[in-house]
């Protein structure tokens, strides 16, 4: 007796969009205001403002000490890309100080006054 494999279709798989569907959705805000923000060149200097910032703070020195403690844990030879993403990220987003935080939205809101988005 020989067994044969019906395969189905899953009943539970939403249909596939179609391309022209895609293409009719409107962008949200937060997608308007990155491109403006790309556009405008304003994104590359508030990129550049954070880097400095944190550097000047030591949060960066900090992030490799953190990163450089859990490579010791772990083992130089264990330890992946991924595995110090995973685990520094949610420290490295809680120590960034609050003055920097407070001067980039500020800086983006101004961006944004000016903008008139």
């Amino acid at each position: 007796m020989q067994l044969i494999n019906y395969r189905r279709a899953s009943v539970n798989r939403p249909p596939t969009p179609d391309a022209e569907e895609e293409n009719d959705q409107e962008p949200t805000l937060q997608e308007i205001i990155n491109i403006k923000l790309i556009e405008s060149g304003e994104k590359e200097k508030l990129l550049e403002l954070l880097r400095e910032r944190l550097t000047e703070c030591g949060w960066k020195d900090e992030m490799k000490a953190l990163c450089r403690a859990h490579a010791r844990k772990k083992g130089r030879n264990n330890v992946t890309v991924d595995d110090l993403i995973h685990a520094i990220t949610p420290k490295g987003r809680a120590l960034v100080p609050d003055s920097v935080k407070a001067e980039l939205f500020q800086r983006i809101r101004s961006f944004l006054m000016s903008a008139s988005l």
